[in-house]
């Protein structure tokens, strides 16, 4: 198993985060919303001045491309812990 991020900010951006947090893991840039439109992760009016926002999601996805696990939020502060995704994947296999 191995994490990938991926981020409506640009590439920049989203390199800039990787360097900054010190992430060793995939960060890929969905600049344009199509996965998040895909997955239904847009938040209507969820931003600080009521703009469209997406919201946050955590995938756990099998080596055949099936979603085993999925967590959504509808607040940008609320996201899933590493030890329960880790808990979870660890059960998964």
């Amino acid at each position: 198993m191995r994490p990938v991020a991926i981020s409506v900010d640009s590439p920049e951006v989203s390199r800039d985060l990787m360097r900054k947090g010190g992430f060793e893991f995939t960060f890929l840039s969905d600049s344009r919303g199509d996965a998040m439109r895909t997955y239904d992760l847009q938040h209507a009016r969820g931003g600080p001045e009521k703009q469209d926002i997406e919201r946050p999601a955590e995938f756990l996805v099998d080596s055949s491309g099936v979603v085993r696990w999925t967590n959504f939020t509808e607040d940008v502060r609320v996201r899933a812990r590493a030890r329960e995704m880790l808990a979870v994947a660890k059960e998964l296999k």
